[in-house]
């Protein structure tokens, strides 16, 4: 058994970034699906469809759900999937957080949710154009 990963994105995010990962990983080491949602997409089917995905890719274990933007629909729709079984929500995902869920596939729900936020975090990084090359 393992926690399922659903990513809940706009087009084109959630899939570029899963099949990125895949590719560098050679492996997707949990059950995942990519859900995008257009702007224009019926959100009553959509709520349907993520719901019947979660219940498909829960083990037993939980699911956690990545998405690109806090507040935005794709996160709210995750947010109104809560209700009713046993999700993580981590929004603002980005290659680094995906890679590291990956690399600690067997860990726990909350371990996962945990772990793609200090991923993501810990590899957004700034630098001032100056000689010295120092972090923002």
């Amino acid at each position: 058994m393992s926690v399922g990963l659903l990513l809940i994105t706009h087009p084109g995010i959630g899939r570029a970034l899963l099949e990125t990962a895949v590719h560098a990983l050679g492996e997707c080491p949990l059950n995942t699906h990519c859900l995008e949602i257009d702007s224009d997409a019926d959100l009553q089917h959509l709520l349907q469809k993520a719901g019947s995905e979660a219940s498909r890719l829960d083990e037993g274990e939980g699911v956690l759900i990545l998405t690109d933007v806090h507040g935005a629909t794709p996160s709210n729709l995750a947010h109104q999937l809560r209700e009713h079984r046993d999700i993580a929500i981590v929004s603002g995902v980005n290659l680094p957080m995906l890679l590291r869920i990956f690399n600690y596939a067997g860990d726990s729900l909350q371990q996962l949710a945990s772990k793609a936020v200090e991923g993501g975090r810990r590899d957004i990084r700034c630098w001032e154009p100056e000689k010295e090359q120092r972090p923002c």
